[in-house]
């Protein structure tokens, strides 16, 4: 889960900051009037911290690549603004948007009500499931299933928590996703809670694991009411970050996120990196109730692909 996923990011960087991109080089011609009134740093363009984190977040050349990065880079084509992308970890790229040095990061950023008295979060671009990788042949459905068995993810995510709340389950943390993946194909571990975009390219990746992801049926309130560790259990709701000044710019990108919702473009993308919009575009219940009164109105209903 991103909103403590520094730490894979953070061991593959030397620095804590890498501008891909010059300030003075290639600056955008005939900026519109209308992209210029979204107020970003650099008129015409807008610049974006990102982590290494695939296939997510990727920066290829100039570009950033990714589930994230497709979808800001539709966005911002629309609104006539040229994406500059800065290179950093988790941490950099908060506090890049809370110093406002940069127009905007992405990459799974979990919303959450903490997060956004320091900046503001677009409508969500999808929504992250709570997925599980297991060995084929074994199916696991609910938090009850897991009872029991050696659970894995890597040191610092808030499944942490989560899996030491399961009865008698046995927590194993690694310092990245591959020792989960190592341990899960091994027969060491029996599920890994991980990204689930970060489960399927695994599958790809290495088959020689025959492992498959499976999504959580979410733990009811009743369950986190009693044990409030198994609330990362539940989907959590994504958004690109911006400061807190940076309102217009909030606004034109939250209308082309819903926007993308209606016309396909977000189920072509999520399909495109093995994901399933089932599952990533349309919101839990609590998803509405978290946000509305905090930084949305309390008739705000949250984007959504056809039910």
């Amino acid at each position: 889960m991103r909103s403590v996923a520094a730490l894979v990011s953070s061991l593959l960087l030397m620095s804590t900051v890498a501008a891909c991109g010059s300030d003075s080089d290639d600056e955008p011609k005939n900026v519109s009037a209308k992209a210029a009134a979204l107020g970003t740093l650099k008129p015409g363009v807008i610049k974006v911290a990102v982590q290494p984190y695939a296939p997510y977040t990727s920066v290829q050349g100039d570009k950033i690549v990714g589930l994230d990065g497709d979808i800001l880079n539709y966005a911002a084509g629309k609104l006539g603004l040229k994406v500059e992308p800065q290179v950093t970890d988790f941490a950099g790229m908060l506090a890049g948007v809370q110093s406002r040095r940069v127009d905007i990061t992405i990459g799974g950023v979990a919303w959450s009500a903490d997060r956004q008295k320091q900046g503001l979060f677009t409508d969500p671009p999808y929504y992250s499931p709570p997925a599980m990788a297991v060995r084929d042949g074994k199916t696991y459905k609910t938090v009850d299933d897991l009872k029991g068995l050696d659970l894995g993810t890597v040191e610092g995510y808030v499944w942490v928590k989560s899996i030491q709340a399961v009865p008698k389950a046995k927590l194993h943390a690694y310092p990245d996703a591959n020792g989960v993946f190592d341990d899960l194909g091994a027969g060491r571990v029996d599920v890994g809670f991980l990204d689930p975009l970060i489960i399927i390219a695994a599958q790809k990746e290495r088959p020689e694991l025959k492992i498959e992801t499976q999504y959580m049926t979410p733990p009811t309130a009743a369950e986190v009411k009693a044990k409030p560790a198994y609330a990362y259990f539940q989907p959590y709701q994504t958004g690109f970050y911006l400061p807190k000044k940076a309102t217009k710019l909030e606004k034109a990108l939250s209308e082309q996120i819903d926007a993308m919702y209606q016309n396909g473009e977000l189920e072509k993308l999520v399909k495109k990196y093995g994901g399933d919009p089932e599952q990533f575009l349309k919101p839990a219940a609590d998803v509405a109730t978290a946000r509305r009164g905090v930084d949305r109105p309390q008739d705000w209903t949250p984007p959504s692909i056809a039910k």
